[in-house]
């Protein structure tokens, strides 16, 4: 069966290269029967063959001007072309100057919204501080008395401040670990940090209240010198 398809196959090359082959042959002669008469009709013009020559002749003067037009048009088309190119690098380089632009817009106006809430929860946690009836409409301490309402809501704010300067890149998380270990230090911000580990055990781990999670829990580890608690 391969075998008989093998040969059908070079028989349909050999049909298709005869083919090629005659179309060849016909062009061919029908180009020179055409040459032919176009021959015989520019000598029928010009009154003679010699006189159709000489004009041909002189037809070929004109012929090296042309070559030299056809120059000069290739020589234009090329300086187009790199003309056009160079404009597209152009504005390749001012749309990514465009996209750098924007994405800077959108990590500043990310910023502006952050310092904004930022604000705000400063401006809630400072009501709070002022009234601990405002406070507990929260509740996040609840037997905690006035003094240490406020002691651990200005705890919250302290950490909340770190939280930012490490989303903004203000700090490093290596940074952190020296104002974490000095904040532990305080056993007023080490009872709020008993007090609000809990809640923050569930952060996103990659998110920058996760971050700042880890730098106190290895400070508080530091501390006690050992692993820090399991958080699972």
């Amino acid at each position: 069966m391969a075998r008989h398809c093998t040969w059908r196959s070079a028989l349909a090359a050999c049909a298709w290269l005869a083919v090629a082959i005659a179309g060849v042959a016909l062009v061919g002669a029908a180009s020179v029967i055409i040459s032919g008469w176009l021959a015989r009709g520019a000598e029928a013009a010009s009154g003679s063959r010699r006189t159709a020559e000489e004009r041909s002749l002189l037809g070929d003067y004109f012929g090296g001007v042309s070559a030299v037009f056809s120059g000069i048009a290739l020589l234009l088309l090329i300086v187009t072309l790199l003309l056009q190119r160079r404009e597209l690098q152009l504005q390749r380089r001012e749309l990514a100057m465009q996209r750098e632009e924007l994405a800077a817009s959108r990590t500043e106006l990310h910023r502006s919204a952050e310092a904004d809430m930022r604000a705000l929860h400063v401006q809630l946690t400072q009501l709070a501080m002022d009234d601990p009836a405002l406070a507990a409409v929260w509740n996040d301490y609840p037997g905690a008395s006035d003094t240490e309402l406020r002691q651990n809501l200005f705890a919250n704010l302290v950490y909340s401040h770190f939280v930012l300067t490490l989303s903004w890149g203000s700090y490093t998380e290596e940074d952190l670990v020296i104002y974490a270990q000095n904040l532990l230090e305080s056993p007023v911000f080490l009872r709020y940090w008993n007090a609000s580990r809990a809640g923050k055990v569930g952060v996103p781990p990659n998110s920058p209240e996760g971050r700042l999670f880890r730098v106190f829990e290895q400070a508080m580890a530091d501390r006690r010198g050992g692993a820090p608690p399991h958080t699972s």
